[in-house]
């Protein structure tokens, strides 16, 4: 199953799970919420992350933090779970 993260909106995330659509409000403590939205949304669906087989980002545009939040978090689940993430953001 892909894992698809978005958090270049200030203060929305957005997840993809295969064809599922997930979103959430979160201004601040963006980075730890996350993890947290993540593992719900999987959980409701009766999936674990390791059901997860590739991870892709929304690289932009967006700001430069909410980028790195979703960026940091894609990198730091593909190496835990051993899979391929496509990560790599052109910001100029």
């Amino acid at each position: 199953m892909n894992l698809h993260i978005d958090t270049s909106q200030m203060d929305r995330i957005s997840i993809d799970i295969d064809s599922k659509h997930f979103e959430a409000t979160s201004k601040k403590r963006k980075a730890q919420y996350l993890l947290e939205f993540i593992d719900s949304k999987l959980s409701e669906l009766g999936e674990s992350p390791k059901a997860i087989t590739s991870i892709t980002i929304n690289k932009g545009p967006g700001s430069f933090t909410g980028l790195r939040v979703g960026a940091t978090v894609a990198a730091t689940l593909g190496w835990s779970l051993g899979i391929p993430v496509d990560t790599e953001l052109q910001l100029v």
